[in-house]
């Protein structure tokens, strides 16, 4: 079954309607420039009312070094790292110790290949846009998504996800996760808790089908 992370998490009242519904992970953003931004004591202070058995990713674009990154794990309690930025490889093994998903955004010039320089525990393709790191709502080409998903295994598919659309986008990618920010959002930071419902049960109905 492919799991569901609702990223740009900022109040404990959107996690826990997260949770409720069904998501198996959250993302927190540390990245300052975000308008979805979150202090990492905010995010432990949200993250300590919160189930152990939901994975909570922080979310960082381009910190000054690895030993920023684990800084602010340890100081916000999230358990993974998602890397959304322009970090190399070399970034990311410096970061072994923690589980890494590398953010890979789909521009013109991108091949699934470029993935395969990465030894983490996940990739994770977004659409690339020229203003903003995630949370754009633009779609990113699936069939690329998909060849990705054959070369390294475990994909995140985020870029454009809606309650519209996420069961096709599932059905052709075969995602490990899915990865939804703006396509539940009433407002930057803010859930709209209708949609988001509606989008997990859209991506939960696929595997009740017979």
């Amino acid at each position: 079954m492919t799991r569901i992370k609702i990223c740009g998490i900022t109040n404990l009242d959107d996690a826990r309607a997260a949770i409720e519904a069904g998501a198996d992970a959250l993302g927190f953003n540390f990245y300052a420039r975000s308008p979805r931004y979150l202090a990492p004591g905010a995010a432990r202070e949200i993250i300590g009312q919160l189930p152990e058995s939901v994975e909570c990713v922080g979310v960082f674009v381009n910190e000054d070094s690895p030993e920023t990154v684990a800084r602010i794990v340890e100081e916000s309690g999230v358990g993974a790292v998602q890397l959304h930025g322009d970090e190399g490889p070399e970034f990311c093994r410096a970061l072994k110790k923690f589980p890494v998903i590398k953010a890979l955004r789909v521009h013109e010039n991108y091949a699934p290949e470029d993935a395969r320089q990465f030894e983490t525990a996940a990739i994770l393709l977004d659409a690339y846009c020229s203003q903003a790191r995630g949370g754009t709502g633009k779609l990113l080409d699936w069939t690329l998504a998909r060849r990705t998903r054959v070369l390294v295994g475990k994909l995140y598919l985020a870029g454009g996800l809606t309650p519209e659309n996420v069961a096709e986008a599932i059905s052709f990618v075969q995602p490990y996760a899915v990865d939804v920010c703006s396509g539940i959002e009433a407002a930057p930071g803010q859930k709209d808790h209708v949609r988001m419902r509606a989008l997990i049960a859209a991506a939960r109905e696929l595997f009740q089908k017979p």
